[in-house]
């Protein structure tokens, strides 16, 4: 089973992903940890130095390769992986793609933390007045990409755990 989990930044993907891989005893992978390494540079790095269009083309080759690899994994996207080429059309070809789907407001209250904004470089610079919305112009845009997801998971004011179990139950 090849299962793609992705949403917006914070949804939870990768720790979601974490508990998945460990109930269903296959790997885990990050996107975004994974160019890290192959790159040999941060995500923030990687913006500030060689931009978000490298970035973004780096990112469909590596899904493009993550996505051939022979086995079952758990795969947690970048919160803009779905919006940029045919990087959606890639991921439904496999056997599950999950949208983690929060409200706006769930989306503020997490990302709106100082500890969270600051690996981020999207939002790294952006001051809480502003945040807000920005995130909500920024869901307007991908939510179409995010839509077409084969699944989608409501995840507000749910422990990492249970929505695990509600994904199991779709996809098993």
């Amino acid at each position: 089973m090849k299962l793609v989990l992705l949403g917006y930044m914070a949804s939870g993907k990768s720790s979601i992903g974490k508990i998945l891989a460990q109930k269903l005893d296959i790997l885990f992978i990050d996107l975004d940890n994974y160019i890290e390494k192959k790159e040999n540079l941060s995500i923030s790095e990687l913006f500030k130095t060689k931009g978000e269009i490298y970035f973004r083309k780096k990112e469909t080759y590596y899904l493009q390769k993550l996505l051939k690899k022979d086995g079952d994994f758990i795969l947690s996207l970048g919160g803009g992986t779905p919006c940029y080429g045919n990087n959606m059309d890639l991921v439904n070809q496999f056997d599950a793609s999950i949208y983690l789907k929060s409200s706006l407001q769930q989306t503020f209250l997490t990302l709106s933390k100082e500890e969270n904004k600051k690996s981020r470089p999207l939002i790294a610079s952006i001051s809480n007045d502003d945040l807000k919305e920005f995130i909500a112009k920024h869901l307007f845009e991908r939510a179409p990409y995010y839509e077409k997801a084969m699944h989608h998971v409501l995840i507000d004011n749910k422990k990492m755990d249970q929505i695990a179990e509600e994904i199991l139950l779709v996809v098993t």
